[in-house]
């Protein structure tokens, strides 16, 4: 394997809390009851987002925003899990598959240690490869700090798994 056949990307995802007390807080995948939720025309789910911008940045394949647009209604309320998958499916289409994906949620609130196996279960069956999550506390600093949302940040690495054909010279 040359060093071509491998590519690294990183992802980035935050949303602020919404003031709607109905609406649910959904993290890699996993519905924190109780915890409020956040702004989103989906699911607002930013580490499944943040893994998915990941894949598609190592990939070249775009960004979230052009995939899965916030103005399509197709994507109201959609399951951001579901969206990485499909982000995962297209990048195997395209002869790449996800070798891993790490994250690092910033957040004051909630608690992600109790659910963060569930998380990791499903966010690395929607991408096909191992992903690990991580909380961090931004100890009181900032809007984050302040509790007015949450962040993830991702880093993913690909494999290439079809190689193109070399190119061979003409003598023309």
């Amino acid at each position: 394997m040359n060093v071509g056949d491998l590519r690294v990307g990183s992802g980035f995802d935050t949303h602020v809390f919404s003031a709607d007390p109905a609406r649910p807080l959904v993290l890699g995948g996993v519905t924190f009851a109780g915890a409020r939720g956040l702004e989103g025309h989906s699911d607002a789910d930013v580490i499944a987002h943040a893994c998915a911008e990941a894949l598609l940045g190592a990939s070249a394949m775009g960004d979230i925003g052009t995939w899965f647009p916030d103005n399509d209604p197709t994507y109201a309320g959609a399951d951001s899990v579901s969206l990485l998958r499909t982000v995962a499916d297209e990048l195997r289409r395209s002869g790449w598959t996800a070798i891993n994906i790490d994250c690092s949620v910033v957040c004051e609130e909630p608690k992600l240690a109790p659910h963060r196996d569930e998380m990791q279960r499903r966010l690395s069956e929607a991408a096909g490869a191992p992903v690990t999550v991580k909380g961090r506390r931004p100890e009181g600093m900032g809007a984050l700090g302040r509790r007015e949302g949450i962040a993830c940040w991702a880093t993913a690495l690909i494999a290439r798994t079809a190689v193109e054909p070399a190119n061979e010279a003409s003598d023309g």
